[in-house]
C-alpha cells in the first residue's frame, strides 16, 4: 500500500464525507420521496406495516450518522479533528450545533416519539377490533378512536417537526461544511 493510500484510508475525512452524505441523501429520500410514493400506492394496513419496519431503521441511522460526524470532524487550519476539533469554540455555530442538533433530534424520534406512536398504532389496531370500523374510515368514531386518532395526529407531527429539524440542521451543516472545501 502506497502512503497516499494509507493516509487516505486513515484519514477521518472520507469518512466524514461518505456519513454526511448517507444522513443527508437517506433523510432527503425518506422524507420527500420514499414516505410519500408509499402513502399514495400502498393501501393504508401495508403502509402502516412498511413504516412500522422502516422508522427504527431510519432513526437509528439517523442518530448514529451525527456521531460518526463528530468523531470524523476534520481538522480545520487552527482546530484538530475528531470531537476535540468539533467542541473548539470557533466550530460552535458552524458545527457543533448542527451536529447535536441532528443526533438530539434524531435520538428524540428513536427512542422516545417513535416508539409511542408505535405504541399507539396498536392502540388504535385494537380499538378497530371493538369498534368494527377503521381509524380512517369517515366519522364518526368512538370517543376512544376519537382521542386516539388525535393522540396519533400529535405524535405524527412532533416526529415530523423532529425529522425536519435533523433535515434542516443537515443542510446548515453542509452549507458549512462547503465553505471548508476550498
Amino acid at each position: 500500500m502506497t502512503t497516499t493510500t494509507q493516509s487516505i484510508l486513515f484519514s477521518p475525512a472520507p469518512y466524514h464525507i461518505l456519513s454526511y452524505g448517507t444522513l443527508l441523501g437517506t433523510t432527503f429520500f425518506h422524507s420527500f420521496v420514499n414516505g410519500i410514493v408509499a402513502f399514495r400506492e400502498l393501501p393504508r394496513p401495508q403502509f402502516a406495516v412498511l413504516q412500522s419496519k422502516l422508522f427504527p431503521i431510519y432513526f437509528s441511522m439517523q442518530t448514529a450518522l451525527p456521531v460518526v460526524l463528530a468523531v470524523t470532524y476534520p481538522a480545520g487550519l487552527a482546530t484538530p479533528s475528531g470531537l476535540a476539533g468539533l467542541l473548539d469554540v470557533s466550530n460552535r455555530w458552524s458545527a457543533l450545533v448542527p451536529i447535536a442538533t441532528m443526533f438530539v433530534t434524531a435520538l428524540a424520534n428513536m427512542v422516545v416519539v417513535g416508539p409511542a406512536t408505535t405504541k399507539c398504532m396498536r392502540e388504535r389496531k385494537s380499538q378497530e377490533r371493538k369498534d368494527g370500523k377503521k381509524s380512517y374510515d369517515p366519522p364518526p368514531h368512538s370517543q376512544e378512536m376519537v382521542a386516539l386518532n388525535k393522540k396519533f395526529g400529535k405524535l405524527h407531527g412532533i416526529s415530523s417537526l423532529l425529522n425536519m429539524a435533523t433535515f434542516v440542521a443537515s443542510l446548515v451543516y453542509g452549507v458549512s461544511l462547503s465553505r471548508r472545501i476550498v
